[in-house]
């Protein structure tokens, strides 16, 4: 490590006690809340290592135990090619992040008494009334069907057990099932003409879901989908950060996104987005944008049972379903390696650690996560009431397992468990 990095590291331990983020929420001492400031000092040294190894571009990261912030960082640039430094609010794409915040939408609609978890979607859409089901689920030949048995219901949607697939399925690509140039009714529609998968109920297939889960939103609250995310979800948990594109001065702060490539990293696009102007697609699966301090906020509000700030976003009785694994018992396990193999899928849109010992980095059992293809991660753990926040922009997500080590690095910091 260079004499540089170590006394930049020692002036941030100077003041850190000092340091605000956008939010105003104050980093408190590490000790406080029993863990050690020299070892979180490290795990930003080893960030920094990953960016000086040309694995990623930059990155932020934020850490709170107890509901108290005690960890915050931003590395290296926000873009290459301008020599721009990361900032801490600086823009993500957080691909399969939305999940959870569009699940969170769903069930403050639930909450609200306005569907059953066990309703047939059909009730609410009719064009999946009639939907078959592939009689070879590796085929694309949607000929080849039989009669669907079961109904695809709301809950089926919130843990990936309908039978619907992955946007990136050869079947979607080649019926142009899914399109950021078509709308969310357009892309509803097709998805509902397309044969199933499998059963509903039968398989745990990642998938379209909470996309289609948008649509539903909008029949249930009688606004646009993003209209009421907005002022049920982003505006309570104070997440003005959060948005399905960036225009103006939040254009600004979007980090470039990166493709390692022989050694350097190259400006990348996943798909062709612009994220600076409205798409015609508002995906509740993975559209969204957004930043460190926001995800701090919305995974604070899951680990105090849907409070935020002592405000009630969601009832305890509806935020616990975030934390138990709703996937039938014959849709288990929902895969057959990694970390797979060890988790459930929650009513919330979460990963759920059901045996911790088939991960690769240290989780406590009942912690609650997800991630991002662009490399963006976050953990909400209540065993050890910590929450964890990492977003870099990368393709492939890897970036040298950077999260991976992250998340080793302050499982390390804690001197105190609970």
């Amino acid at each position: 490590m260079t004499k540089r990095l170590w006394m930049r590291l020692f002036l941030v331990s100077l003041l850190f006690c000092q340091i605000h983020f956008s939010n105003a929420q104050e980093v408190v001492s590490a000790e406080s809340v029993g863990m050690s400031s020299f070892a979180l000092l490290n795990a930003t040294a080893r960030l920094q290592q990953h960016i000086d190894d040309g694995e990623l571009a930059g990155v932020v990261a934020a850490v709170a135990r107890d509901g108290k912030l005690v960890y915050f960082e931003s590395l290296g640039k926000l873009s290459l090619e301008s020599g721009k430094s990361m900032q801490n609010d600086a823009l993500f794409r957080i691909y399969s992040m939305t999940r959870q915040v569009t699940s969170a939408a769903v069930l403050k609609l639930y909450e609200d008494g306005k569907f059953q978890l066990d309703d047939p979607i059909k009730m609410y859409l009719p064009e999946f009334e009639s939907q078959r089901v592939l009689l070879d689920s590796s085929s694309i030949d949607i000929a080849q069907t039989k009669e669907r048995t079961g109904d695809i219901t709301v809950a089926n949607l919130l843990t990936h057990t309908s039978g619907l697939g992955s946007r990136s399925s050869e079947l979607y690509k080649e019926n142009n099932v899914r399109d950021k140039n078509i709308t969310l009714d357009q892309m509803t529609s097709n998805a509902a003409r397309i044969p199933l998968f499998q059963d509903p109920g039968t398989q745990f297939r990642y998938g379209i879901h909470a996309t289609i889960l948008g649509k539903l939103i909008e029949v249930w609250s009688e606004q646009p989908f993003e209209e009421y995310l907005q002022e049920n979800i982003l505006n309570p948990l104070e997440m003005s950060s959060t948005m399905f594109w960036a225009e103006g001065g939040d254009a600004s702060r979007l980090a470039e996104l990166y493709r390692p490539n022989n050694g350097r990293l190259d400006p990348y696009k996943i798909e062709s987005v612009s994220w600076t102007s409205r798409p015609t697609l508002i995906e509740g699966g993975v559209g969204l944008l957004s930043s460190v301090s926001d995800f701090l906020n919305f995974s604070q509000m899951v680990l105090d049972n849907g409070k935020f700030k002592g405000r009630p976003v969601l009832s305890e009785k509806t935020a616990a379903l975030m934390y138990v694994n709703a996937v039938p018992d014959q849709a288990m396990p929902i895969g057959n390696r990694g970390y797979w193999l060890g988790s459930g899928w929650t009513l919330g849109g979460f990963n759920l650690v059901m045996n911790p010992a088939e991960y690769n980095f240290p989780v406590s059992e009942g912690t609650i996560w997800w991630d991002g293809s662009a490399a963006t991660r976050f953990f909400v753990d209540s065993i050890e009431s910590t929450v964890i926040v990492i977003m870099a922009q990368v393709s492939p997500s890897s970036g040298g397992g950077f999260r991976e080590i992250f998340s080793e690095m302050i499982d390390k910091a804690i001197i105190e468990r609970r």
